[in-house]
């Protein structure tokens, strides 16, 4: 009875060292059935969890490969795979219809992570000796076989053993994420009476992640009008307004938007000199941008009408902010302004809509009128 106990626990003994798990953590190493060179033990089963450092892939090879044939590798067999994904399946001694050898195959994982298991049933009718294979670390290029698109560089990706780093485009600045290229347009002031402004990089797809500022301040007295033109193509959402990409005009009091999605906004009278314009932009999307033209036109004066005896140069049938007209006399006058003799007189039209000053008078000067004086005696 005890020679029978202690060959039950023998027994169980060497199932249980048949059945294990064996943590291998080095770059390199080889693999091999338990007894190899040897034949393979009936009803056994070791498992090896291979890990490597991020950035590496796990690549890993047969030397020698002989294991029981059987239909879908029922039996005996080598199970490759991740922790959520079957790599292979290799048995038998040559591949058929229904079993599959590795040869001169590389199964090459995903990530840093490979499971390898190796499986025999509870007999085998001939001697097999099983197999004997090889695993390294190679580095895995992010730039190229990188699959997540989200998490890929927006300008420059540079690999390195191990790993991966992004820069940017001349003007661009680096994000958090190291990975999305911004850029910092903060400072850009408008003063002339007429312009273009457009995302960056129109009609290229904007950048991620930024926010952009612009100012267009001009004297008071100008009124701001502003079109977009050509494209515009700003990412939004079909059921929530603006969440992701927007626009925003701040004139005067007012504030105007946010505008996104593939039409325009219509034609825009602010009615104020000094416009802000707000652009955001969040860490997706390739959308396009937009482009907008503004133009200034100024508070109008009322119409002029020239004195007698003068002209008014020129004269038009409208004048706004800062337009300047020229008063001249007929030959033989003079212009009269605060009892002032003069070729000519300038006047501007002001900011609030009125003119710097009256449209003087043309007085005859004082050698024609004595010229007709002596006509007239001549005559007598």
């Amino acid at each position: 009875m005890r020679w029978l106990l202690l060959y039950h626990a023998l027994c169980f003994s060497l199932l249980k060292a048949l059945a294990h798990t064996v943590e291998l953590n080095n770059m390199y190493g080889q693999i091999q059935s338990p007894g190899y060179p040897d034949s393979y033990p009936s009803d056994s089963k070791v498992t090896w969890n291979i890990t490597v450092p991020e950035g590496f892939r796990i690549k890993l090879y047969f030397m020698h490969f002989n294991l029981e044939s059987s239909y879908l590798c029922e039996y005996d067999y080598v199970k490759v795979e991740t922790e959520d994904q079957l790599l292979a399946i290799f048995c038998g001694r040559e591949s058929t219809d229904t079993e599959h050898t590795p040869g001169q195959e590389v199964v090459l994982s995903p990530g840093s992570f490979m499971s390898i298991t190796f499986q025999s049933d509870f007999s085998n009718e001939e001697r097999f000796t099983g197999f004997d294979a090889h695993y390294m670390a190679v580095d895995v290029d992010e730039c190229t076989e990188r699959e997540d698109e989200e998490l890929s560089c927006d300008h420059y990706c540079h690999n390195y053993i191990g790993g991966y780093y992004c820069s940017c485009r001349f003007g661009y600045i680096l994000h958090t994420d190291n990975r999305t290229c911004r850029v910092e347009c903060h400072d850009n002031l408008f003063t002339q009476r007429t312009g273009v402004i457009t995302s960056p990089d129109f009609p290229n797809p904007y950048p991620k992640s930024s926010e952009c500022f612009y100012v267009i301040e001009l004297e008071e007295g100008f009124v701001i009008s502003l079109q977009f033109e050509d494209i515009f193509d700003i990412e939004d959402h079909p059921e929530v307004p603006c969440p992701y990409d927007y626009i925003k005009i701040k004139a005067g009091p007012k504030l105007l938007g946010p505008f996104c999605g593939e039409k325009a906004p219509e034609p825009i009278n602010t009615q104020t000199h000094s416009i802000q314009i707000l652009f955001r932009s969040d860490n997706s999307g390739e959308n396009r941008g937009w482009r907008l033209s503004y133009s200034a036109t100024g508070n109008e004066c009322p119409g002029l009408q020239p004195p007698v005896h003068g002209k008014i140069e020129p004269l038009q049938a409208k004048y706004f902010f800062k337009d300047q007209v020229l008063i001249s006399c007929d030959t033989g006058y003079k212009v009269l302004k605060d009892d002032a003799e003069m070729d000519t007189f300038q006047i501007e039209c002001l900011k609030d809509g009125t003119w710097s000053n009256k449209i003087p008078t043309c007085k005859k000067t004082e050698m024609d009128v004595e010229s007709e004086l002596q006509s007239e005696q001549v005559t007598e």
